[in-house]
């Protein structure tokens, strides 16, 4: 078992599954407070089609990274890379804005599925929210599992085991567990995925250069084989773990460095930035002076 790849699995299973499963579960409460709950099964079947249809795809993805070769292989690895950073990046500044009013606006589809009498609508409804989630989680898994070499059945089985623990946290929501400050946990995970996503963009970079497709600052920026290497040949198994889960190398070239530098420092700010709360609706506009 590869640690590296075990915990960051984990963390990337856990953190999109908790809003999956947060999702879901503020739509159960809903429908039980409203006297719904023979409309259950088809929020989970909804939701169940959607984690089938991000598990195929994320499967597809992957089996397609090793179906090519150099240099077309190298150039697919590094666009999955990139979108799976890019994809992430979006989902943690949309969870970020949406995180205030989300319930009340699941509140208001569910309402609007009930009152049109559709039998598919609640199935529509939770399939949309959580394949959004399973979509993300599948493609930020493939390029974790790209970068992680031999520790990819690693980060799938870390990420099951994230992903049953935010099925056990959903059920919590649902049945009113306060014991989780939400703010804090999407806060300090999204903070994780952060320098997760940053290793991926480097690694992105690092595949470009290898087929010459990036060919400015490809040397060598610093070399810390004797103290922290990365290879497994090395035996340092905090160095293999650093490579892992944030994309450390013992030898990065200049740009790859740059490139995961440049990411963190941008991408870290503008998350940590306070949110500005949107005014709830109907509320007055405020007086221009």
């Amino acid at each position: 078992m590869d640690l590296g790849g075990f915990s960051s699995g984990t963390l990337t299973g856990l953190r999109e599954g908790v809003e999956a499963a947060l999702i879901v579960s503020i739509i159960c409460a809903y429908l039980a407070r409203t006297g719904n709950r023979r409309q259950f099964p088809r929020v989970f079947l909804g939701a169940g089609v959607a984690a089938v249809l991000s598990a195929v795809l994320g499967v597809a993805l992957y089996v397609t990274v090793g179906s090519f070769r150099e240099p077309y292989e190298q150039l697919f690895e590094a666009g999955t890379l990139l979108l799976a950073a890019g994809v992430v990046t979006w989902m943690l500044f949309w969870m970020r804005r949406q995180a205030a009013n989300v319930k009340s606006e699941l509140q208001a589809a569910v309402d609007r599925a009930l009152d049109e009498g559709s039998v598919t609508a609640l199935a529509v409804l939770a399939f949309v929210a959580v394949v959004r989630e399973g979509i993300e989680t599948s493609l930020f898994l493939v390029g974790q599992a790209a970068s992680a070499d031999q520790g990819a059945p690693s980060v799938v089985v870390g990420a099951v085991v994230g992903l049953a623990i935010a099925v056990l946290l959903g059920v919590g929501f649902y049945q009113g567990s306060r014991r989780i400050h939400l703010g804090t946990f999407f806060r300090w995970t999204g903070i994780g995925l952060v320098f997760i996503a940053g290793g991926l963009v480097a690694k992105a970079a690092h595949e470009l250069i290898e087929i010459s497709v990036v060919t400015v600052g490809n040397q060598t920026l610093f070399d810390l084989s004797r103290v922290l290497p990365h290879e497994p040949a090395g035996g340092n198994v905090l160095g293999q773990f650093l490579h892992v889960v944030f994309g450390y190398t013992a030898t990065p070239e200049m740009t790859t460095f740059v490139a995961w530098l440049a990411y963190i420092a941008v991408v870290l700010t503008l998350f940590l930035r306070p949110v500005r709360r949107r005014p709830p609706a109907g509320a007055p506009a405020p007086v221009q002076s």
